[in-house]
């Protein structure tokens, strides 16, 4: 049996990591890297506790493997704090951030699907990332948001380049820099503008969102907000864009199964949450630890990074039996796709309907279609998983 080596930069692994996650669940619940210097949990139960567990596996670091850091981040972002800033900023955005506001954009996401796929109807086939997985979420959040028409298309280009990475190593790059200084800059001054006259939008809502602490009524700075309302567009597009290139190609891959959701389409909701479990967009999140933990026999040094392989989790036949087998109808209790505890994806919701919509529209007007892999290109980050193109051919 060859040596067991797990490396989120390795795009052949990438390709298809499951066999080797398997072997870590099974062989190695602690796994060590040494080259990279970091440890790696992959069993349901680990990870699950360790996603409860936000004082000993800590936000505060980074939690992107090429990001972290060996202090603490500082700053107002969200996803790299701990209690209680994190408790603050998080009752702070989800006041803006509200089911109702979800809610009404379903109609939005309806119409939006239809200028979308509608061209293509009586084509051969057209790409089902580039010209519509990518899309649709991109518009839906920069509506909700509030990015100006006339500046959407450029802030998905910045995106695309933020999640850029060099050939090799994943270290961040000039490229991907640059792009995430410029989308800050742009939230700041569209924050800022906000502040002199008010929109109905979500921009709006973070400028006007209140909490009481102990030191009084406290409101998000310009940055803070800016730095939100980029981890949204930017969060938002990525993960549903790699959710339905993903339903896309599994799909084809099982037409039985998507002749079953094009006849009964009140199995979408169940078969999102399959495509989630089964091929996460995200199935990587980094932890530095605040102290020792003993696991398996094996004991973490405070100090450590630490990655939660919520993809792996998500495939571990512990919890779900025969969990390398597709089921649009498999019942489960949850998966780790979006996260648990207080980290918890805030935009589950808004991207579990843009999952639900997106396939409805696209099995009314194509309920068969057929993946061309020659031409199929595939996105590696350390973090990401999914297609960057993904032609079909009806």
């Amino acid at each position: 049996m060859t040596e067991l080596y797990w490396d989120p930069f390795d795009q052949t692994i990438d390709l298809d990591p499951y066999p080797l996650w398997r072997r870590m669940r099974d062989e190695r619940p602690v796994y060590h890297n040494d080259k990279l210097g970091f440890h790696a949990l992959s069993r349901y139960a680990d990870v699950e506790a360790a996603c409860r567990d936000p004082r000993t596996y800590s936000s505060a670091y980074g939690t992107v493997l090429e990001l972290m850091t060996s202090e603490p981040m500082g700053g107002g972002m969200m996803l790299f704090t701990d209690p209680p800033a994190h408790t603050t900023l998080r009752t702070l955005v989800s006041r803006a951030f509200t089911p109702r506001r979800i809610a009404l954009l379903e109609e939005y996401v309806r119409a939006l699907c239809a200028e979308l796929l509608d061209p293509h109807l009586g084509g051969d086939g057209f790409d089902y990332v580039q010209d519509f997985a990518v899309q649709l979420p991109s518009r839906v959040i920069s509506e909700l948001i509030g990015v100006d028409p006339a500046d959407r298309e450029e802030v998905r280009e910045e995106i695309d380049r933020a999640f850029h990475i060099e050939e090799g190593r994943g270290v961040v790059n000039e490229v991907s820099f640059a792009a995430m200084m410029r989308l800050h800059a742009y939230f700041c001054d569209q924050i800022e503008a906000r502040r002199r006259s008010p929109r109905d939008d979500l921009m709006t809502a973070l400028v006007e969102a209140e909490v009481s602490t102990g030191e009084g009524v406290r409101r998000l700075t310009t940055g803070e907000a800016a730095d939100f309302a980029g981890l949204l567009v930017s969060g938002g597009t990525e993960t549903v864009a790699r959710l339905l290139g993903w339903a896309c190609a599994l799909l084809a891959a099982h037409p039985g199964q998507r002749a079953a959701l094009a006849a009964d389409p009140s199995l979408l909701r169940n078969a999102v949450e399959e495509i989630l479990r089964y091929e996460s967009p995200s199935p990587v999140q980094g932890r530095t630890l605040t102290r020792d933990v003993r696991l398996h026999g094996t004991t973490i040094p405070a100090g450590a990074k630490v990655l939660l392989l919520t993809g792996a989790a998500d495939r571990d036949e512990r919890v779900f039996p025969g969990a390398d087998r597709f089921d649009v109808r498999r019942r489960f209790d949850g998966h780790l796709a979006f996260g648990l505890g207080i980290h918890f994806c805030l935009g589950a919701a808004l991207a579990r309907l843009e999952g639900r919509v997106g396939l409805a529209e696209t099995l009314r007007r194509f309920p068969v279609w057929d993946v061309d892999h020659e031409r199929a290109v595939r996105l590696h980050s350390s973090t990401v998983r999914g297609y960057d193109k993904l032609p079909v051919v009806l």
